[in-house]
């Protein structure tokens, strides 16, 4: 099955911007639909504890001032979506477009973008959200959260600068858990397109060494020529030394199962994804 239909969650801050620049990138090389959500503020979660030490015209001020930046927000999130639509070509619908080409459409609500997120996501095809940075809001991690845990969808995570290219070589970061074949098979509509693909597999107890050449017949039947890979790394490693071998392989999309390992091991070691969320220069195509 291709990929029809791509949720955007765009805040209107800088932050957000590169997300709907790598989705509209994604919606042109596969005749997508991009759907931009932007969920406004409510007002009323601006007064935290009503009634506790606050006046009426207190409380009246502070949901007027939520009301006005929520609309600047708006204002700003919509400039941004008819900007770049305007940039890219990409004409605005509301209902599906027949033609074979990238095209997008909004959506202006009021509540939390996870909450949002979660619901809206499950009928797309691919959500792509920007990676958390220190200097991105808190809410990207939970609209982050709620999309990879809440939505059964695969998510697409766009660096903080939108790449130039995608899916011209993308690496598979493989080691046989259900979470990397869900990200796989979803990401099929890219892996075939690519010029390259190469399969990376770390060399652990719990993986075995048949791993990426099983991985590599499964893509065969796709017309998928592919290189594979094993490197060597310590568990608190694995994630730098993934990032590396994307870099030395020339990847500018890496495939890979979002949390594949225990909450608690989590907790102890890190994880891998965690590490690759914080770190990572190219795209992520995950799934959970």
């Amino acid at each position: 099955m291709g990929i029809r239909t791509i949720l955007v969650p765009l805040d209107g801050s800088e932050a957000s911007k590169p997300a709907l620049e790598t989705a509209f990138m994604v919606g042109r090389d596969l005749a997508a639909n991009v759907k931009v959500l932007h969920m406004r503020a409510d007002p009323k979660d601006a007064v935290p504890l009503l009634g506790e030490g606050m006046s009426g015209t207190m409380i009246e001020e502070m949901i007027e001032l939520a009301e006005t930046e929520a609309a600047k927000r708006a204002a700003k999130a919509r400039a941004m979506f008819d900007g770049l639509c305007s940039e890219h070509g990409i004409a605005v619908v509301d209902t599906p477009d027949p033609a074979e080409k990238v095209s997008a459409s909004w959506t202006e609500d009021t509540g939390r973008e996870d909450e949002a997120t979660a619901w809206r996501g499950r009928l797309v095809d691919l959500i792509v959200v920007g990676r958390p940075t220190s200097q991105a809001e808190g809410s990207s991690v939970m609209t982050l959260n709620a999309a990879l845990f809440e939505t059964g969808r695969p998510v697409l995570v766009a660096p903080p600068s939108a790449p130039r290219v995608l899916g011209r070589k993308v690496a598979i970061s493989w080691n046989g858990s259900a979470q990397a074949a869900r990200a796989v098979s979803a990401a099929l509509p890219l892996i075939t397109r690519a010029d390259g693909v190469v399969i990376l597999t770390v060399e652990s107890d719990r993986t075995s060494a048949s791993a990426a050449p099983e991985l590599a017949a499964y893509l065969a039947w796709y017309g998928v020529k592919v290189e594979t890979k094993t490197f060597a790394a310590t568990d608190r490693a694995v994630g730098a030394e993934l990032l590396k071998e994307c870099a030395d392989a020339g990847a500018d999309l890496l495939v890979m199962g979002a949390y594949t390992h225990s909450r608690m091991r989590r907790l102890i070691l890190g994880g891998v994804t965690r590490h690759v969320l914080a770190q990572a220069t190219a795209p992520l195509f995950m799934a959970h």
